[in-house]
């Protein structure tokens, strides 16, 4: 009966099918980027910000937001201020923030409820 169970197709299956899924999900996410961290720089002739020591590209369709979710003008970008950022890979690898929300704060795991921006 044991056997059965553990048949060396069905094992080869089973592991044939997790590693499919799971490079599909990690795929998706391979070219995305969201996390929360501080504005180090902000260099506006560039138009390159960093944040927690990562490089990022800005342009006309970045859109920076409240921390409601209201769109703001880029200018409220400051450094030293928290913020949650969402970023793509370009064609050239490099990262691009699509999206920019100010943040009064480091939002932690109790309070990302608060914050639907955040998954």
């Amino acid at each position: 009966m044991l056997k059965r169970i553990l048949c060396p197709r069905g094992i080869l299956l089973a592991i044939f099918f997790s590693l499919f899924i799971s490079s599909l999900t990690f795929a998706a996410d391979k070219d995305r980027v969201a996390f929360q961290g501080i504005v180090m720089e902000l260099d506006w002739k560039k138009k390159m910000i960093t944040v927690n020591e990562r490089l990022f590209a800005f342009d006309q369709n970045t859109i920076v937001f409240n921390e409601k979710g209201s769109p703001i003008p880029h200018d409220n970008l400051k450094t030293k201020t928290w913020v949650f950022i969402e970023a793509v890979k370009d064609k050239s690898q490099k990262k691009v923030a699509k999206k920019i929300y100010l943040l009064p704060k480091q939002i932690d795991e109790k309070e990302k409820h608060l914050y639907p921006f955040i998954k």
